[in-house]
């Protein structure tokens, strides 16, 4: 089986994780009041190009989204403009209350360098082994492309699985063959 015919397969178990965020606990840190996160995260408005999730007092978005089950993340589609879009992302896997003060204190679980592709909706396949028991997720997000003041993200989505959907008969077949 090829590296693409294997990639495929884990794709194709991925759900999106919108259903399983938890949303009275999700937070942004220094979101502009009327671009807030839900433009980018929430159903049927990520999908709407006018509506974006904009920095406030700088380029800056620090994102914590708690799961109301343990996830497996497989991979993230972060999308924005070539100018003003985010750039480089850093993702913590299981940490809480972390604020622009202390996020440097922390190794990222993974950080991503999103590309112009990334950034018109091509996933980013996190290191998988990192983001296996996820009860909640941080999204630094530390620049944009261009280094301008404000930095706008016009859809986030996770994909992935939940722990306890792990289809123990099907992993015993693969191993058979």
């Amino acid at each position: 089986m090829s590296a693409a015919e294997s990639a495929t397969a884990i794709h194709r178990n991925q759900v999106d994780l919108l259903d399983f965020i938890d949303w009275s606990g999700v937070e942004c840190l220094n979101q502009s009041s009327s671009h807030p996160l839900p433009n980018a995260l929430k159903q049927g408005y990520r999908e709407d190009e006018g509506l974006n999730l904009e920095s406030d007092a700088d380029e800056q978005l620090l994102i914590y989204i708690p799961f109301t089950q343990v996830i497996k993340l497989h991979s993230i589609v972060v999308m924005g403009s070539e100018e003003d879009g985010p750039k480089t992302v850093k993702l913590f896997a299981n940490r809480e209350h972390m604020g622009f003060s202390n996020v440097s204190d922390f190794p990222p679980s993974d950080t991503v360098v999103l590309s112009q592709d990334n950034l018109k909706g091509k996933p980013v396949v996190v290191k998988y082994v990192k983001f296996q028991n996820v009860r909640s997720l941080t999204i630094f997000i530390e620049d944009n492309q261009s280094g301008l003041e404000i930095t706008k993200v016009q859809k986030i989505a996770l994909y992935g699985s939940t722990v306890e959907t792990t289809d123990m008969k099907g992993l015993k077949k693969i191993e058979d063959h």
